[in-house]
């Protein structure tokens, strides 16, 4: 092995590798079991392959860790990844918990473990780095420590949640998709804990990539008020489907927790059937007047914050400019826009060919307006063509595919594809059923 000892914490993101170079997937967690008198033995990783699915390999398996990258023997079984009893994530569920010194000097929270290699093969926590509670000063640190398995014991307070500060920390990183998914792969418990201490705009984007049953789940769990804010954070048509799951009652005492303005944007949202274009729509598109120049426009659409597809055109209407606008009088597309000077105006620039649809129309006939002209979104007018929103291409698929598309992709179609497109590309194949213990299966 090229290393011995490893920090967990270190691992999550790192690449895994087959025999021959290519890439299977990368990190996602460390699954150990605990022992009655020994340090807690690993069983193999969490690892995300193509497809965005989570699948276990067998610690047996690994023969290198190590640069950031770790070497398997190529052979992964490519079933989802179910957590079974007695199996614990390191990253998930043991950062944050708190330790009592054997010693009587207190307690810690683990920040990271550290596995080590004894025998080819066999891995085991070998240390924790912990961290003393803060000292009187509001600036103080607590102070820090690398203790073995043995000179602390675990527990918890009763009543007191685990802290998933570390395991925030950890995941940085990840994209609302890829968290969102992390959280449905936990216990409940766990996955409360995390959702309690994410900051509101970035629980808000976890909650828009979830299915609404999850949602109402987390929200449901969550305090009035706090709900309430990360209701402001999100996109108004995806807060507004969160809200109309809710019971009648509470629904309404959110929405008058919440901003004026965005509960008002959400409150327009609900008077639509789900199943038409203003049930589908967002209310906060790129709106401009017809004087406004190309540099404008291009200005509007380069803030970070917009989602792609808002970004693809600006919509010019007369004022007022904020939902429901003054009349509408086109779209203009940002690759026309590339192709003028400057100083143009965008009322010169309006897309004569694409007409609007009103905020009645089916679901079904969006679908096939954006499939049928290739576009990414497409504009919502009320009975005055007055400007109420767009549809966009995500606004669809998020209404086509089946409810459970986020947490079974590989019991679809698609997702047997996308499992044989994944052995074709790493080389690996899937381990057949009914393989002695310590072979790599589960």
């Amino acid at each position: 092995m090229s290393a011995t000892r490893v920090f967990v914490a270190r691992l999550a993101g790192c690449a895994v590798f087959d025999p021959a170079g290519d890439r299977v997937g990368k990190v996602r967690d460390v699954l150990v079991v605990y022992r009655k008198n020994d340090p807690p033995r690993v069983v193999g990783l969490i690892v995300e392959i193509p497809g965005k699915r989570r699948v276990f390999v067998s610690i047996g398996r690994v023969t290198s860790i190590g640069g950031g990258q770790i070497i398997t023997t190529g052979l992964i079984n490519l079933r989802r990844f179910e957590q079974r009893g007695g199996e614990v994530r390191v990253i998930a569920e043991m950062l944050g918990r708190k330790v009592l010194f054997n010693d009587g000097s207190g307690q810690a929270t683990i920040e990271d473990v550290a596995i080590e290699e004894r025998e080819p093969g066999e891995w085991e926590v070998d240390q924790l780095f912990v961290r003393r509670p803060k000292g009187a000063s509001p600036f103080s640190k607590g102070q820090s420590a690398y203790v073995t398995w043995r000179e602390v014991r675990e527990f918890t307070a009763k009543g007191e949640a685990q802290s998933a500060e570390q395991l925030i920390a950890t995941y940085s990183e990840l994209k609302p998709a890829d968290l969102a998914n992390t959280l449905l792969d936990l216990p409940p418990q766990r996955r409360q804990e995390i959702a309690a201490e994410l900051p509101d705009d970035r629980l808000a984007d976890v909650l828009e990539e979830m299915p609404e049953s999850d949602q109402v789940d987390i929200l449901a769990k969550l305090g009035d008020d706090r709900a309430a804010d990360v209701l402001d954070h999100m996109q108004p048509d995806d807060a507004a489907d969160l809200i109309a799951q809710l019971p009648e009652e509470r629904g309404e005492h959110l929405l008058e927790l919440m901003e004026p303005e965005e509960a008002d944007d959400v409150r327009f949202l609900l008077s639509y059937g789900p199943d038409t274009a203003g049930g589908l729509m967002t209310t906060e598109p790129i709106i401009v007047s017809a004087d406004a120049t190309v540099a404008e426009g291009l200005a509007l659409i380069r803030r970070h914050d917009l989602p792609p597809a808002l970004g693809a055109a600006v919509c010019v209407t007369l004022p007022p400019y904020e939902p429901p606008t003054g009349r509408f009088l086109g779209l203009v597309h940002f690759q026309r826009m590339l192709r003028y000077p400057p100083h143009e105006r965008l009322g010169t620039l309006i897309d004569q060919g694409l007409e609007p649809v009103r905020a009645d129309t089916s679901a079904a006939e969006v679908s096939r307006i954006l499939a049928s002209y290739d576009l990414v979104s497409v504009p919502v007018v009320d009975e005055k063509h007055r400007l109420v929103g767009v549809v966009t291409i995500d606004d669809v698929l998020d209404y086509l595919l089946p409810d459970d598309w986020r947490s079974h992709p590989q019991e679809t179609e698609v997702g047997r594809r996308a499992a044989a497109r994944a052995q074709l590309t790493t080389g690996s194949i899937p381990i057949p059923h009914g393989r002695r213990a310590g072979d790599g299966t589960r």
